[in-house]
């Protein structure tokens, strides 16, 4: 089988002719093109740009990539005067050396996986399932599980997790208003719910409010402080982990909030997506004042299943069922919501395929930078993210897929650059190793796969999920 076709490596949209979203046209698949010259293209290319003395312009063509070889022997040359790469040399160098070799098998579950995430250095690799189960796996140690955690008050999934940024710390959501927090950095590898271990309850409910909700989202703040949560009840939460409560309740949305972030390590600005398709963006120094969010950004058709910040209080992605993927600036965000009137209301996106005619329509007041097409986001609410800063320059864009696959994007150019294929069952969530070219897909098969370049001496353990059940409608 050859590369090509084994890993659906594509490069025909760079020659499409696309023309960047907002433009008002929507030639191709990806509405982005080689000169989409936005204030973010020329930060992108200058991460990973190399040292000028070390690139070469040829007459009447772009500048041309540099080889790994010759970016060595201008190091060992000194030609930049620093004696060593500069991070925008090592992106220069990594970037190309994608993640797409193997798979090889980290773990099988006869419970769907539904999030997985590297920890902020990639030491830990956290994998959370349908049944309950949460593992943490110690990358160094030829990912031995270093806790394996049974969870309590679970409502139909894990729907998500988050590791604290000291790592001693995991949070783990369900359909239920209780967020669960592990202490992870116990010796004892084996965690059961308040039978070995407790898993202490953070009560997301305020005071009189006796509407069952539950927790789409939960993501630490960067101090470890704070949680911020997204929920059924069109709401986001801030608990304070100081205080134990609620200290901020914000009725943000019309309908089930989705996903929501922190901006940057301020805490300053949240991002938030819901099923009313509607990214918002909201500044707490002015809540108390004005009382509703800094700004829509207006652009997917249908609901927001997933945002990725790009952790500079300007930029993110987010996934729509629309089936698209859209990039963000703050800047362009508007303070009135315009409905385009163009949603098909008997659409069911948990169990009903994306309507044809649908795939050609544009919201009117698209306010995203670009978007990117070609996976499937269907039957749940599958995740999307920046590649990392420290290896490549946060160039690409990657997510899940519900046709089993992991697509990788070239945020410039729209290009895909990239598609894994391995699963059996949607890919909800997948995560790129920060430092290494190293990424993890986990999915509804059961399977959590982990993706290399150049991959290690080992022939790829081809794990294959084993059969199980039709899944049912209410899916998350």
């Amino acid at each position: 089988m050859s590369y090509r076709t084994r890993f659906g490596k594509d490069t025909s949209a760079c020659d499409s002719g696309n023309t960047a979203e907002g433009s008002g046209s929507s030639i191709g698949p990806n509405e982005v093109s080689n000169d989409f010259d936005h204030e973010i293209a020329q930060l992108t290319k200058h991460r990973s740009r190399p040292h000028q003395l070390l690139s070469q312009d040829m007459p009447g063509k772009s500048r041309l990539l540099v080889s790994t070889m010759k970016m060595l022997v201008g190091r060992e040359s000194n030609h930049s005067g620093r004696g060593r790469f500069s991070s925008a040399d090592g992106c220069h160098v990594l970037s190309r050396y994608l993640p797409i070799n193997g798979p090889w098998g980290v773990d099988q579950s006869t419970s769907p996986a539904y999030v997985s995430q590297f920890s902020n250095d990639g030491l830990f690799f956290v994998a959370g399932f349908q049944g309950g189960h949460i593992r943490m796996y110690n990358v160094d140690k030829v990912w031995k599980v270093q806790k394996d955690i049974l969870t309590k008050s679970l409502r139909w999934t894990i729907t998500d997790t988050s590791l604290s940024p000291d790592q001693r710390y995991l949070v783990y959501a369900s359909m239920t208003p209780i967020v669960n927090i592990v202490n992870v950095g116990s010796s004892m590898t084996g965690s059961v719910a308040n039978v070995t271990e407790i898993h202490e309850g953070l009560d997301f409910s305020v005071d009189g409010d006796e509407d069952e909700f539950g927790i789409f989202s939960v993501r630490f703040s960067t101090d470890g402080r704070e949680l911020v949560a997204a929920s059924s009840d069109a709401s986001i939460y801030v608990y304070d982990l100081q205080a134990n409560k609620v200290n901020l309740r914000i009725p943000a949305h019309a309908s089930d909030v989705n996903t929501v972030c922190f901006a940057d390590e301020t805490g300053h600005l949240i991002y938030s997506g819901s099923d009313d398709n509607l990214c918002k963006v909201w500044d707490r120094r002015c809540l108390i004042t004005k009382g509703q969010a800094a700004g829509v950004l207006m652009g997917h058709l249908e609901g927001v299943t997933f945002l990725d910040s790009r952790g500079d209080g300007r930029y993110l992605i987010s996934n729509g069922k629309d089936q698209t993927t859209k990039l963000w600036d703050i800047r362009k965000m508007s303070s009135r919501v315009m409905y385009p009137g163009l949603r098909d209301h008997d659409w069911d996106y948990r169990w009903m395929e994306y309507p044809a005619h649908a795939k050609t329509l544009k919201h009117p007041n698209d306010q995203s930078l670009a978007t990117y097409r070609g996976h499937g986001v269907l039957r749940t609410l599958i995740r999307c993210y920046f590649s990392p800063a420290y290896s490549t320059g946060q160039k690409y864009i990657y997510t899940g897929s519900s046709d089993h696959c992991v697509y990788i994007y070239d945020l410039v150019t729209g290009a895909q650059v990239a598609r894994l294929n391995h699963h059996e069952g949607p890919v909800r969530d997948c995560s790129w190793h920060p430092l290494y070219p190293m990424l993890v897909s986990s999915s509804w098969d059961g399977t959590i796969a982990r993706w290399e370049f150049p991959g290690d001496d080992q022939v790829p353990t081809l794990v294959r999920p084993r059969a199980r059940r039709r899944r049912g409608y209410y899916d998350y």
